[in-house]
């Protein structure tokens, strides 16, 4: 699936400068959860997986957002995070291939709903081996084509 995004925000204003040229990117930010998390699961576990990103791989980042008046806001993403489900076997086999091609990803495991702060989290990942890794998520950015082939057996969430 090929997505073109303008420079300008969907269905808004152009700013002045603003080019109308589509923008293609090389690479993909995607995000794989297992099926049978709840809702807020989800949600949780999407925002701390792509938060890491940032750090490891800067050139994702874009630069700060300014309103009308000025007031100054955080920069973001330059580019969208695709979020895709899948079962339990499909993110350890992506997770394996992720491993195995050397891309930046992060994990989120089951055990870490359990946990209450940074420190917690780190050491319940660092307590189980790599293959006993109860994965609910994996965060993971590369070119479009190693992602993709990452993401086998995948499907976009709803």
């Amino acid at each position: 699936m090929r997505r073109t995004y303008k420079t300008a925000p969907p269905g808004g204003r152009h700013a002045r400068g603003m080019s109308e040229a589509p923008i293609r990117f090389d690479t993909k930010i995607a995000v794989l959860l297992r099926a049978d998390l709840e809702t807020w699961q989800r949600l949780n576990v999407t925002a701390f997986l792509v938060s890491g990103l940032g750090t490891a791989v800067p050139e994702v980042v874009g630069e700060p957002y300014e309103d009308a008046d000025g007031v100054p806001y955080l920069p973001m993403f330059r580019q969208p995070v695709l979020v895709f489900e899948g079962t339990k076997e499909t993110l350890t086999a992506a997770h394996a291939r992720a491993l195995s091609r050397a891309l930046p990803r992060a994990v989120f495991t089951s055990d870490l709903f359990t946990t209450g702060n940074d420190r917690d989290n780190r050491a319940a990942v660092r307590a189980v081996p790599t293959g006993g890794l109860d994965l609910v998520g994996l965060s993971v950015h590369g070119p479009k084509n190693a992602v993709d082939k990452i993401l086998k057996g995948a499907r976009m969430h709803p």
